[in-house]
This record gives C-alpha cells, structure tokens and sequence, in this order.
C-alpha cells in the first residue's frame, strides 16, 4: 500500500467530505480509475469503488479516495486470486461472489453503479422502490417499461432537455454493468464514451459497447429510448 501512497495524480488525492455534483463527478472519478487501471505500473484494482470513495475539491474536481482494499496488478496478468471477498454490498460484480478473482473490469462495474446513483438520485440498495432487487435489477426493470423514469426527477426538473445525454449516460452505465466481465468497457473505453457525449455526437455502440446479439439488452432498450426522446 506504500506504493499507491505515493502516487500523485490530480483524481486520486484523498479529501475530507464529499457530495455528488453529477456529470463532473462521472467524468472525474472515471479519470482517476483509467489512471489506475491504465497509467500506473503495475495496475491497480481499487477493489471498493463507491460513491461514499469519491470526493470533491472546493473546484468540484472528483477524487478517487481509500485504497485500503486496493491491489498491484501485473501488466501482463488479467486477474487476481484473492482470499478474501472484498467491497460494498450494491457494489460488487457478480463474478466476484462466484470466485475470489478480481479485476479491473470490477472496478467498472463499482463505477457503473456510481454512474446509476448520479442519474437516478438513488442508493444502490435499501430502497423503498427496489422491492427485493437493487438499483441495477431496478433500472434493468424499468428497461423494458420507460426507461426515463429512472432519472432523478430534480434533473429532469432543472432542464427537461437534458433526456437525450441522461439516455446517453445510462447507456454507458449499462455497458459498465454487463453481467459478464469481458464485455465491458475499459475505463479508457468510458472516457472515450463520455467524450462523444460532450462533442454532441452520442455513443457509439459499435465500437465501444458490446451488445448481446442472442437477447434484448438493456442497452439496446436505452438506444430505442434515444430515437424516441423528442
């Protein structure tokens, strides 16, 4: 842990308090795990990504906090075993309650959560609304009725035209929180995702999400969602 503890980067600096300033969080707190997962050698699998380990600067810059459950990684390796599971329950992928392997596709989909918890305004478990699911089975649901409705109304009250880049991040979200590792994205991939966002010309399903061909994914949900926003 020495080690993680002299890196510096601008998106992991450790701060006290924290608060969620919605779209610059999602890109902030992207930045800091591609860096870990991208930049740093060896990598480093965060292992309890969580919205309560993202923190703000008086600028609102987001920074990835708490590297007490963090892992060195090799280059050259894909995975890790490990003894112990680790991270928070609402947060954890489902791989890792099938076998103590970790890995950076991990972290993304813990990040894919936080992305949910921006745009819904909701916890990822112990909601009123989620019956005996979470958030993700939640917003899974809401797929196959209107998926919009997921979105915390204060956002949708704030500038109803936002709908169109929400369904844009939700649908990054998804790709994030694919039941099967391989299929997601890296974190350099969501940056990539975000970065079609902001230049106006959406995400490019082709050549930064898998989609499943053999089902009706939440994905696919989300796009028909998009050409149907007004």
């Amino acid at each position: 842990m020495e080690t993680i503890g002299k890196i510096k980067h601008r998106n992991l600096v450790p701060l006290l308090g924290y608060c969620k300033v919605r779209r610059k969080i999602a890109i902030g707190a992207a930045r800091g795990l591609a860096f870990l997962h991208h930049n740093c050698i060896p990598h480093i699998i965060h292992r309890d990504m969580k919205s309560s380990n993202v923190l703000l600067d008086e600028n609102l810059e987001a920074r990835v906090s708490d590297f007490g459950m963090a892992r060195l990684m090799s280059a050259m390796d894909t995975h890790l075993s490990v003894s112990t599971l680790a991270g928070t329950p609402g947060y954890v992928p489902p791989e890792y309650y099938q076998s103590f392997r970790c890995s950076t596709k991990g972290d993304v989909y813990s990040y894919g959560v936080v992305l949910l918890e921006l745009l819904t305004g909701k916890r990822p478990t112990d909601s009123a609304d989620f019956g005996d699911n979470n958030l993700v089975g939640w917003v899974k649901q809401h797929a196959k009725l209107k998926i919009s409705d997921v979105f915390d109304p204060e956002l949708m009250k704030e500038e109803p035209s936002l709908e169109i880049e929400l369904l844009q991040h939700l649908k990054v979200a998804c790709a994030c929180l694919d039941d099967r590792p391989w299929r997601r994205p890296t974190m350099i991939q969501v940056m990539a995702m975000f970065k079609e966002i902001q230049a106006g010309s959406g995400v490019d399903s082709q050549s930064t999400i898998v989609t499943d061909d053999e089902s009706f994914s939440t994905i696919e949900m989300v796009e028909m969602s998009i050409k149907e926003a007004p």
